[in-house]
């Protein structure tokens, strides 16, 4: 009795993931093929109106995604933007805190000499 019992668990077991993963497909099937719908209606009609098909493309530009992410550390890692300089030298390192820490302390690089841009 007891395997007859496990078997039945088994098979509904199996049943039950064999028929999500029908569900899936066909879930995925029928957005595939209102897309496709949805293309076709889009070319026949430029077609018809005489308008080259323009192609969908997704409109971002890589340039927005680093400046949100160098804004969001400058919001939060700027600790000493309100404090007020005590001296030149400290006046530059302020300016280069609001900068977002960029080459910190360049004014102490002895080691390069400089060359004229081309």
């Amino acid at each position: 009795m007891n395997d007859f019992v496990a078997g039945v668990v088994r098979l509904l077991l199996r049943v039950v993931v064999v028929a999500m993963g029908l569900v899936l497909f066909a879930s995925l099937l029928v957005a595939v093929m209102v897309l496709a719908l949805v293309w076709a209606l889009r070319a026949g009609w430029a077609r018809l109106t005489g308008r080259p098909v323009t192609p969908w493309v997704m409109r971002m530009d890589p340039r927005t995604g680093f400046s949100t992410v160098f804004r969001s550390t400058e919001r939060w890692s700027s600790g000493r933007r309100g404090a007020a300089p005590a001296a030149p030298d400290a006046s530059e390192e302020t300016a280069a805190s609001r900068r977002g820490g960029i080459l910190p302390g360049a004014a102490e690089v002895t080691d390069v000499e400089a060359r004229e841009v081309r």
